[in-house]
């Protein structure tokens, strides 16, 4: 009897422990499965529309450095000029607010890609290059790299042979940077095209490779360099807006952008920084 009655305990514990285990793995499943599947649903609406991650902070983060005449910093210490102007028409149209946020030039591609900034609008020449890393709105504005010099020598350099044993200045990963490499010149980057042209300025280097925007803005009679002049330019480029890889924020650009041509809003800008839309 003794025995019977073990073997039926037995019995009776290793049902009870079944039913414990099932009741116990399915209350597991029913709590966590929905939580994962939100987690999910979350990280794939993120990943398809960079733009509802925009109007979701409330702020586009543009990236940029002090360059005259498309963005610098004035003297209420708000950032202005054409880029900046441009950027804040968008963003109202998309129902944001701006963020500033000054960038290394070279860093620009990571600075995108990791999220620190949404784009960058700061007369960036489109390159093939820079196609590979980033999505690239539409050009909008005309450039080129031109030579700036001192006034008072300009007249010995008239072609590009003669610029051969210059000391040249230029920015870092820039299109000037590219090409004074395919002219062969010799040259010492800088951090900024701002930097470059002081360098010509201090008689460091003894000129610079520069965006014309930026040359025409900074030379002008009654510039800060007045004593320098553009001697030749060495190619023509257009200026587009870098934004990450498949963003969709780079399509939504160029659709304000076709409403703000149409409006007259970026021929007025234009025409009071003096620069030469692409249409």
């Amino acid at each position: 009897m003794k025995k019977t009655l073990s073997v039926i305990l037995a019995v009776l514990m290793a049902l009870g422990c079944v039913l414990m285990l099932a009741s116990c793995g399915g209350n597991t499943e029913e709590t966590t499965a929905p939580a994962d599947d939100t987690t999910a649903a979350e990280d794939t609406t993120a990943a398809e529309s960079d733009l509802a991650y925009i109007k979701a902070k409330g702020k586009l983060v543009v990236g940029v450095t002090e360059y005259k005449p498309m963005d610098w910093i004035d003297e209420n210490g708000e950032w202005t000029g054409f880029d900046a102007e441009y950027a804040r028409a968008v963003a109202k149209e998309i129902g944001v607010e701006v963020e500033f946020i000054e960038i290394e030039w070279d860093n620009k591609e990571f600075e995108v890609e990791s999220k620190k900034i949404d784009c960058v609008w700061n007369g960036m020449t489109i390159t093939d290059a820079l196609k590979k890393s980033m999505d690239i709105t539409d050009p909008y504005v005309k450039n080129a790299q031109v030579v700036v010099m001192p006034k008072d020598k300009a007249a010995d350099y008239t072609t590009v042979e003669s610029l051969k044993d210059l000391a040249f200045a230029v920015e870092v990963e820039s299109a000037g940077k590219g090409v004074a490499e395919d002219n062969g010149f010799n040259y010492t980057e800088l951090t900024y095209q701002s930097d470059a042209i002081l360098e010509v300025h201090t008689g460091k280097a003894d000129a610079c490779i520069i965006d014309l925007t930026m040359a025409d803005a900074l030379t002008a009679e009654g510039a800060t360099y007045e004593n320098l002049t553009k001697v030749m330019s060495l190619n023509e480029e257009e200026y587009g807006i870098g934004c990450r890889k498949g963003s969709d924020l780079c399509t939504e650009i160029n659709t304000i952008t076709d409403k703000l041509l149409a409006d007259g809003t970026l021929d007025a800008l234009a025409a009071k920084y003096e620069l030469t839309l692409v249409k």
